[in-house]
């Protein structure tokens, strides 16, 4: 995008042009030290003796002395997705949406089942999130789907890069199976878990980690998935767990992370995922109402915060 020349017409700068360059910066700088500088900079061009609330129209600004950087754009999150129903697909973008507080232009979707991966440049990112989906990572090599190996084999590509750089990422659902996997973890059927809300509870780290500030010791969450972590990678820092499933979040290096739990559902989302996959094998098509009655009384709040604070870290 080509920025628009700062409006310096009857001396003042123009606030919208102003924003509009800030907003197109190239080089992504942090926000909080962009903010900080254009703050400087608009004290700068002040006339001597004026204040910042009260500026005289007929004051010309002096020469050119706005900071290099002022092109600031900031930069989108990536949503990695995999679902093939489009109604379950878009309910999930709408859902991180919601959960991250982002508008649209900020958080860029690939939907992988579709096609092969496109060329992914990090730097162009903020960070990575995936979404869930119906692969299971621990299923036997010969009843995977080509598309299912084809995603596999590109997910374990990207992690290649993300896990080198320590590159933000957070994996909901099926990031036990993709970042779980690529360190290491021992993945399988033995703590899966029926369609519902499980009290989560944080662990001695999962305390004083910045994704997880401002939730209580345990909270609910919705979870419904056929395969867990059983064992950690060697690498990871166990961050929660429950009664059911002892692995429900965890984190490799400082900025890696992986949850069992859907951080991005609310009650409505997770009942249009039920509907959309009642013939999946999460329970008998039969129980259906059953399911989204037990829904409906879920009281589930907090893992949201956990995006929230992600985008506020990285962002």
């Amino acid at each position: 995008m080509t920025a628009t020349p700062m409006a310096r017409s009857g001396g003042s700068a123009c606030v919208a042009d102003l924003l509009a360059e800030f907003q197109d910066h190239e080089r992504g700088l942090p926000v909080s030290a962009a903010v900080g500088s254009l703050a400087s900079w608009w004290r700068s061009t002040r006339p001597p003796g004026s204040s910042d609330r009260r500026a005289r129209r007929s004051d010309p600004l002096p020469g050119p002395r706005r900071p290099a950087w002022l092109h600031v754009r900031v930069k989108p999150f990536l949503l990695l997705a995999s679902r093939a129903e489009d109604e379950a697909a878009d309910e999930e973008y709408a859902a991180f949406l919601r959960a991250t507080g982002l508008p649209e232009g900020r958080l860029h979707r690939v939907r992988m089942e579709a096609g092969p991966l496109p060329p992914i440049d990090l730097d162009r990112y903020a960070g990575v999130l995936v979404g869930g989906g119906p692969y299971n990572s621990s299923d036997p090599e010969e009843t995977k789907s080509a598309d299912q190996r084809r995603v596999e084999a590109e997910l374990r590509g990207l992690l290649h890069q993300i896990v080198a750089r320590d590159f933000p990422f957070l994996g909901a659902c099926y990031g036990v199976g993709t970042l779980g996997v690529h360190q290491g973890a021992v993945v399988d059927s033995r703590y899966a878990e029926p369609i519902g809300a499980v009290a989560v509870r944080l662990s001695d780290d999962g305390r004083k980690d910045p994704l997880l500030d401002g939730l209580p010791e345990e909270f609910d969450a919705f979870v419904g998935h056929k395969e867990a972590c059983r064992v950690l990678p060697p690498a990871a820092t166990l961050l929660a767990g429950s009664a059911t499933c002892p692995v429900q979040m965890f984190r490799v290096r400082t900025n890696l992370y992986a949850t069992q739990f859907h951080p991005e559902l609310d009650r409505d989302g997770i009942i249009t995922r039920v509907r959309v996959y009642r013939h999946a094998g999460y329970f008998p098509p039969a129980e259906l109402d059953e399911v989204v009655a037990r829904l409906h009384r879920a009281r589930v709040s907090e893992p949201p915060r956990i995006l929230e604070n992600f985008v506020a870290r990285y962002g």
